[in-house]
């Protein structure tokens, strides 16, 4: 079982910025993700769970969403099994819930149902 645990989020105004940390479980992390793909979505108060960036643990390919691309940049560590987003230029409508997951598979998928294993969520809030 994978654990996923983040970090970061927090009140910044539009135009600021933010680092949102994802750490992995040292102990299961390799036999049961493997090589797949870590990612990030985020979910606004009534509305669905959608997809935000991802990126392949082995190739370094990032993949990210058109609202927010040219603002975040997804990057991972190895040796700390630490994935981060960082956040430029944000804009009250990023406020939500971000929630970090991972897959087994090393196919990249903007579906949350084709994620096993996700966080717990850390919410960011932006002000205008």
């Amino acid at each position: 079982q994978v654990q996923l645990a983040e970090s970061g989020g927090g009140l910044v105004q539009a135009g600021g910025s933010l680092r949102l940390s994802c750490a992995a479980s040292e102990r299961t992390f390799r036999t049961d993700f493997g090589t797949g793909v870590m990612g990030w979505f985020r979910q606004a108060p009534g509305k669905e769970r959608e997809f935000v960036a991802a990126i392949k643990w082995r190739s370094f390919s990032t993949y990210y969403a058109d609202s927010v691309k040219g603002r975040f940049t997804i990057s991972r560590d190895n040796a700390e099994n630490t994935v981060y987003l960082d956040m430029n230029n944000l804009r009250p409508e990023d406020t939500a819930v971000y929630y970090c997951a991972a897959r087994r598979s090393f196919t990249t998928s903007r579906a949350a149902n084709d994620y096993d294993w996700w966080g717990q969520g850390t919410q960011v809030t932006v002000s205008s």
